[in-house]
């Protein structure tokens, strides 16, 4: 136990103060691709792949288990939006993932919104970013995806174009399933993000229910049909979040992903040109609000379905929070950025500390 505690706080320190410093010197998107290009790399030379696992992998038989009918080496995920187009599949799971979330994914490739879309509020731990589903399209994805070489269990995150109207939205859906129905494990709805003009009313109750029945009904025609889950934003209100859990059990879904970045921006501290930016807020400012959906969802429904976790993550105590509130599963994003990738085996280590 001391030589794993003395590692992670080796790969703790040598992040903050010799990685981060530099990454945080560029522009967002560019330091996300130059971890990106580093990483394929690195793990290109020979041996070197063993080496990062050994330094960020955490293994214990304790760690598994099954949730949706998939079983989990671990419960710490990667949330969908950092590798949107499925580049970095193998490198993301040497580095101890025990699932990794590709997309959010849409038939055509989209360019996204207009640069700048990526905002960092250091001193709230946090990001803003107004993404807009910049991705290269399903085929390109199911490419990659059938060229990978670990077996990491892999989810497909599925939006619609920003051209598509939300009347014809079934139709972007239901092609992203069949277009990585082969290749993927388990698939997210996604409905909530604020990037894309009007998605988000696809979220109320009636167009809701009709798309997951939709696509539960193609799922039907599957030998093996797999696992669906609705990713929602954190600004439901109870209410809505009654609705949810309705349409989760009235469909028969797999289950939820809680949540989604989030339009407020209450109690920020960075200042007035960056709290002002459009677009969806993540890390420590979204950390109470997502466990408390996770909660509210987890009593509410009497524990009738599993729920993924995601939302400002930043510490082991993060995630075990969301996790005894309900959570089976949980997933990193910004926290990933801040703390670094020894936030894996943290959470992994606290998850058998506590029993979880």
């Amino acid at each position: 136990m001391y030589f794993y505690g003395l590692k992670a706080n080796s790969i703790f320190m040598f992040y903050q103060y010799f990685v981060k410093p530099l990454l945080f010197l560029m522009a967002p998107e560019r330091a996300h691709d130059v971890v990106a290009s580093g990483l394929r790399f690195v793990m290109k030379i020979p041996g070197l792949s063993a080496v990062i696992s050994w330094m960020y992998g955490y293994s214990d038989p304790r760690l598994a288990r099954t949730v949706f009918g998939i079983h989990f080496p671990n419960p710490v995920g990667l949330a969908a939006g950092f590798d949107k187009n499925a580049k970095l599949i193998d490198e993301f799971a040497a580095l101890g993932f025990g699932f990794i979330e590709v997309g959010t994914v849409t038939p055509k490739g989209q360019e996204g919104n207009p640069t700048p879309r990526l905002f960092r509020l250091p001193a709230d731990a946090a990001l803003i970013n107004r993404m807009g589903f910049n991705n290269e399209g399903l085929e390109a994805m199911k490419k990659r995806l059938l060229a990978r070489q670990s077996k990491v269990i892999v989810g497909g995150n599925l939006g619609k174009n920003k051209v598509t109207p939300n009347e014809q939205a079934e139709e972007d859906y239901c092609a992203g399933f069949e277009a990585l129905y082969e290749v993927v494990d388990y698939f997210v709805v996604n409905v909530s993000s604020p990037n894309t003009p009007n998605l988000r009313a696809l979220q109320e109750k009636e167009p809701l229910k009709k798309l997951l029945v939709r696509l539960q009904a193609l799922n039907g025609t599957k030998p093996k049909p797999k696992p669906i889950l609705l990713k929602i934003a954190p600004d439901l209100t109870n209410e809505q979040l009654d609705d949810v859990i309705e349409i989760v059990l009235e469909t028969q879904l797999a289950g939820v992903i809680a949540t989604n970045t989030t339009l407020s921006r209450e109690g920020l501290q960075a200042p007035e040109s960056l709290r002002s930016e459009m677009g969806g807020l993540s890390g420590k400012p979204l950390t109470a609000r997502s466990t408390e959906v996770i909660r509210y969802l987890h009593e509410k429904s009497k524990g009738q379905f599993p729920i993924v976790g995601v939302g400002g993550i930043h510490s082991a105590e993060d995630a075990v929070e969301k996790l005894q509130a309900g959570a089976s599963l949980v997933q990193i994003y910004t926290g990933f950025i801040y703390e670094g990738p020894g936030l894996i085996q943290d959470i992994n280590r606290a998850v058998v500390a506590n029993g979880l």
